[in-house]
């Protein structure tokens, strides 16, 4: 079964890196999807090793000529050379228009078809540089003994390499923080949104409601005023025609 050519622009295309030391901190990687149509695409990410990474956001939706970042964390854990070729990530994909448009992202792949699902692979690539030293080492016979300057040497260059990943840690924090506040800023906006055409609408509905009344009021009242005598103008006549048309320029204001 042939599947559906991919849609959405996925980088990196076919690796996912990931440089140690892996002990002690976590180590991050990004997928960077980009819908170049002009439709809203659903995704999901799978792993083969899903006890080993962290996937934030792991399934969502993008509109059209949206880019949205992957985050994708390893955990800490002690090197397995054995395990290099075995980790895969899959970005999977689906168009909004082939499922019901008010199912919620998680729900749309319950029963989805698999002939409408676009598939896009990835292989993990690991960059060790502590395990290839190490490596080096056993794999020459009778090699000589370091001195003490190279050992320190090394000592250190791991040193700073564990700092420098740290640093890089904290500043990947940082950018999922502020994806995360971005989000929440978004959702916000769109219920205030919805707040204000609720209150233009009761505006409106209570505009209309007065308008009505006046109109009846002027039917029902016409022949009675043919027969009585014109109503002269008092002081409380006034004050009530001067607030009636202070109420309906503020309304005017507020539409």
């Amino acid at each position: 079964m042939t599947k559906p050519e991919q849609v959405l622009i996925i980088e990196p295309q076919g690796e996912l890196r990931f440089r140690g030391p892996f002990t002690g901190t976590h180590v991050t990687s990004y997928i960077k999807l980009t819908n170049p149509t002009n439709h809203k695409v659903y995704f999901k990410i799978k792993t083969t090793a899903p006890k080993r990474y962290c996937v934030r956001p792991n399934s969502g939706v993008l509109k059209g000529k949206e880019v949205t970042a992957i985050a994708v964390c390893l955990q800490p854990y002690d090197f397995d050379p054995n395990e290099k070729n075995k980790h895969k990530f899959m970005v999977q994909t689906i168009l909004a228009s082939e499922v019901d448009p008010d199912d919620f992202p998680n729900e749309v792949w319950k029963d989805v078809s698999e002939d409408l699902i676009m598939e896009y692979k990835l292989k993990c690539v690991f960059e060790n540089p502590v395990s290839s030293t190490a490596s080096g080492k056993d794999s020459v016979p009778n090699a000589p003994k370091s001195d003490s300057s190279t050992t320190n040497g090394k000592n250190k260059a791991i040193e700073d390499a564990s700092k420098t990943s740290s640093k890089l840690s904290e500043s990947e924090e940082k950018l999922m923080k502020a994806a995360a506040e971005v989000n929440q800023l978004r959702a916000e906006e769109s219920n205030l949104r919805q707040e204000c055409l609720q209150l233009k609408e009761e505006i409106l509905k209570y505009q209309n409601a007065m308008d009505k009344g006046m109109t009846t009021g002027r039917l029902t009242s016409g022949p009675v005023e043919r027969s009585s005598p014109p109503m002269s103008l008092t002081p409380t006549t006034m004050i009530a025609a001067v607030v009636m048309v202070i109420i309906g320029y503020f309304l005017g204001k507020l539409i």
